[in-house]
C-alpha cells in the first residue's frame, strides 16, 4: 500500500466534506439540532458529511472496513477507516470556529495515515507512517519547549460523563497555575493538530472515542511529538483517554496527568 498515495486521496474526500459543511453552516440553524444524549449533539450535516466520506472511501477503497461515528453498524475489516464527519458539533451549531472532519486509517490497533481538515479556516493537516506532518503542503512540527512551566496545554472537558469530574478539576487546576495557561477549543481532532504544528504544547484529555483521536494521533507523532493513555502505555486510541505533547515536556506533563488521574 502506497500510504503517501492513500493520504493524497484522503485529503480530497476530507475537504469535499468539509465544503459541504461549510455551506450548510450559513443557513444553519438550531432548529435542525437532535440530541444522541444530554449535551452530545448531532444534525443532518453530520449525518450527511458521513455519508459523504463513507460512500467515497467504499470506492476507492472497497476492500476496507468502517470505524464512524454516526453509523455504527458499519463492517469492520482488517484496514479500517475510522471517521468522524464533524468533530466539534457543537461549535458548528453555534457558529463558533473550529469544527473538522478527522479521518484516519487504522491496520491492527495502528493508524496508518490520517487527515483532520479544519473547516473554518481551510486548514488540511495530514500524515502518513513515516512520511512526516504537513498543513496546506507544509511540514509542521511539535515545539520545544522543555519546561511544563513555559507550556500552553490544551484539554476537553466532559459532556456527558462525570465520573471523574474531581480528577479532571484538579489537573486543571495545576495546569492554571502552573503554565501559561489551558485552552478548551472544543475539538479534540483539532486540539491534536494544534500540538502538530506547535500553537500547543501539550494536550490531554478523558473520555474520548477513536473517532476523535484516530486521524490527529499519527499526526502528532510524525511531527515529532509523544503520545499515550494516562498510566504512559498505549491504550490510547480505544482507550477513552489520552495526553499528547512535544517530547521534551512528555515526562512532567503526562506525570501530572496521571498522579491527578490516580489520586
Amino acid at each position: 500500500m502506497n500510504l503517501k498515495n492513500v493520504t493524497e486521496a484522503i485529503v480530497e474526500i476530507a475537504k469535499e466534506a468539509g465544503s459541504f459543511i461549510r455551506e450548510e453552516r450559513k443557513f444553519f440553524t438550531q432548529g435542525r439540532v437532535e440530541a444522541k444524549a444530554t449535551n452530545d449533539l448531532v444534525s443532518y450535516v453530520d449525518k450527511t458529511a458521513e455519508n459523504m466520506i463513507v460512500g467515497k472511501l467504499r470506492v476507492v477503497f472497497p476492500e476496507h472496513g468502517f470505524i464512524a461515528e454516526e453509523d455504527q453498524s458499519l463492517e469492520k475489516k482488517e484496514y479500517n477507516w475510522i471517521i468522524d464527519p464533524l468533530d466539534g458539533t457543537t461549535n458548528f451549531v453555534h457558529g463558533i470556529p473550529c469544527y473538522a472532519v478527522s479521518i484516519g486509517l487504522e491496520y491492527k490497533g495502528e493508524i496508518l495515515a490520517g487527515v483532520v481538515y479544519e473547516v473554518a479556516n481551510d486548514e488540511c493537516f495530514y500524515a502518513y507512517k513515516e512520511g512526516g506532518a504537513f498543513l496546506n503542503g507544509n511540514k509542521i512540527s511539535v515545539t520545544k519547549v522543555n519546561a511544563l512551566k513555559d507550556s500552553l496545554i490544551a484539554t476537553g472537558f466532559p459532556v456527558n460523563k462525570f465520573d471523574k469530574m474531581k480528577a479532571v478539576l484538579n489537573c486543571a487546576d495545576y495546569f492554571m497555575r502552573n503554565t501559561h495557561g489551558i485552552r478548551r477549543i472544543g475539538s479534540a481532532a483539532s486540539d491534536l493538530c494544534f500540538l502538530a504544528c506547535g500553537r500547543v504544547d501539550a494536550f490531554y484529555e478523558y473520555n474520548l472515542n477513536a473517532w476523535d483521536v484516530a486521524a490527529g494521533i499519527i499526526i502528532v507523532k510524525e511531527a515529532g511529538g509523544r503520545a499515550s493513555d494516562f498510566s504512559f502505555g498505549e491504550n490510547y486510541l480505544f482507550g477513552r483517554q489520552i495526553m499528547a505533547s512535544n517530547p521534551f515536556l512528555f515526562e512532567e506533563f503526562g506525570g501530572v496527568v496521571k498522579n491527578k488521574f490516580e489520586e
